[in-house]
Order: C-alpha cells, then sequence, then structure tokens
C-alpha cells in the first residue's frame, strides 16, 4: 500500500493505492458518510489482478477539514473527485461507491460524464433521500416497542440524549452491521466520522434526517446512464433489497445481487461471498471491454 495527500485547492486529499502495479482497470473506492472515511478491510483484497484507489472526502478521515460547512455539497464533492481522478491518472476506471458514496458516484457520472467509466459498482446504495427514508421508517415500524417509542420521542422533541442514542444503536446493529461484536477497525472509523459533515448534509442518525440531502433523488436520471452497473446490498440492508430492485430497473445495463446474513456493511460481514460478486462482475465486464 502506498499512500499520500493531493494538494487541492480546498485543501489536503489523503489517498491511498493497493496493487498498483496490477495491469486491470483500477478501482476508485468512494466512501460511505457523509462525513465517514476510507475502509480498504476486505475491498482492498481485489488489489490482486488491479490497482484499487482510495481516498478521504473534504472534511473526512485524513483530508483537511473545510474552512465552514458551506464547502460540504454535492456540487463540491463531484468536483473533488473529478480532480482526484484527474490526479490520479485515471482514465479509466471503475467506480465503487458505499452508501453515499453511490450518490456521490452517480452524481458524478451524470454530470461529468461516462467518458472512461468501465463500470460503476454501487453497495448499500443511496439514490434517493425520499426512498431511503420510506425503507428507514419500515425498519423502525419492526424494532422492539422500548426502541421505536425512544426513536418517535428523541425525533418530536429534538432531544437526541441518551435513550434516542440506545435506540439508534439497537437499529444499527440490525441493519448496519449485525457482528456482534464490531470489528475494532470498525468502531474506530465510526469513532472518527465528522459529525460537522453529517450533520450538514444528513442527520442526527441514519433515519432522522434533515440536512441539505434531503431532497436528493437521483432515480429519474439514471436512464441516461449506459455503462455496466452492479448493484449489492444485505438482505438486511438499510438499503431495502426492494428498493435495490427499484434502482436497478431503473439503469438501462444494471444487475444486482444480495448478500445473506447481512446488512448495510456487508461487505465486511460476508466477505467471501461480496469478493466474489464484485469478482464476477469485473471479470464479465473487463471481457466485453476486450
Amino acid at each position: 500500500m502506498r499512500e499520500s495527500f493531493l494538494e487541492l485547492d480546498q485543501g489536503k486529499i489523503w489517498h491511498s493505492v493497493y496493487g498498483e502495479e496490477g495491469l486491470g482497470t483500477p478501482i476508485l473506492v468512494i466512501h460511505g458518510g457523509p462525513g465517514f472515511l476510507s475502509m480498504p478491510q476486505v475491498v482492498s483484497d481485489l488489489a490482486e489482478n488491479r490497482p484499487v484507489y482510495f481516498y478521504d472526502q473534504l472534511g473526512c478521515g485524513r483530508s483537511d477539514r473545510a474552512p465552514n460547512t458551506s464547502y460540504y455539497t454535492v456540487d463540491r464533492y463531484v468536483e473533488e473527485l473529478a480532480e482526484v481522478r484527474r490526479r490520479l491518472g485515471l482514465t479509466s476506471v471503475y467506480l465503487m461507491g458505499f452508501s453515499w458514496g453511490t450518490a456521490l458516484a452517480c452524481s458524478y457520472a451524470l454530470r461529468k460524464g461516462l467518458t472512461g467509466i468501465a463500470g460503476l459498482i454501487l453497495c448499500g446504495p443511496y439514490l434517493s433521500t425520499a426512498r431511503w427514508d420510506r425503507d428507514q421508517r419500515a425498519n423502525i415500524a419492526g424494532m422492539p416497542e422500548a426502541t421505536r417509542k425512544a426513536i418517535e420521542q428523541g425525533e418530536q422533541s429534538g432531544d437526541f440524549g441518551d435513550g434516542y442514542q440506545s435506540a439508534m444503536m439497537d437499529y444499527y446493529t440490525r441493519h448496519v452491521c449485525r457482528l456482534s461484536p464490531w470489528p475494532d477497525f470498525l468502531q474506530d472509523a465510526f469513532g472518527k466520522l465528522n459529525p460537522e459533515v453529517y450533520n450538514t448534509m444528513w442527520g442526527v442518525s441514519e433515519f432522522t434526517i434533515f440536512g441539505t440531502l434531503r431532497d436528493l433523488d437521483l432515480v429519474p436520471s439514471l436512464k441516461r446512464l449506459s455503462a455496466p452497473v452492479l448493484l449489492v446490498c444485505g438482505d438486511n440492508d438499510e438499503a431495502d433489497p426492494r428498493t435495490v430492485k427499484e434502482y436497478q430497473l431503473a439503469f438501462p445495463n444494471a444487475r444486482m445481487a444480495v448478500v445473506p446474513g447481512a446488512s448495510h456493511l456487508h461487505h465486511i460481514e460476508q466477505p467471501d461471498i461480496f469478493l466474489l460478486i464484485i469478482e464476477n462482475f469485473l471479470e464479465a465486464t473487463d471481457m466485453r471491454m476486450k
């Protein structure tokens, strides 16, 4: 692994690469959040045949913080992704997004075009806030009564203290990561989530949404993205498989896989299945490009 910083106008952006000498079409990984950071675990195993690049978005992980929260917008993150790709010399590339990173990948492709994009890999996809909220409300309805009430009271009162936080973690252990206990690297990553970015763009939890992304809906535009697309989710994902099916049908050329016994972070819950799904897609897509 090699890591470095890119000096962009808005600040230093951290990036790393695994398998830099690989001959296959590179993958550029776009992390979730917003406000989270790159987690190379499992995904870096794809570097056996091709370079796999990671970067931390502005305000996230090891990258610089912005002067103020007005920098944390879809527009700026699209421009940042374009510049990161250009500076890394990724003329031909797979874009692999996780959660919020799938919206960023698709927003980038819609605004900048598909030139050089070999395919889109969308994991735990978030492409519509309305659909995301619908799925979280359905998930909450299936939670124990005490959990439901704590969430309802927090959202009604605006008090997101201990009761709400406890209910939130109950939800997360069902729909974000079902491993028990959470791996140390995952706990560390959540501890480093930047609330300034998350609260500005999203809200206070995965299901209480009041940030600037509240009206995002890319679904009507997905028909413009003709590149090969793979959508992956867990069977207990926050991104409900039925909604992911809606996304698949909105793309002209998409396939879908559901990982059993897994949730939003299905790649670390079921790594062998996840890697097999991704490698099969990459192999099939690479063959069509030859």
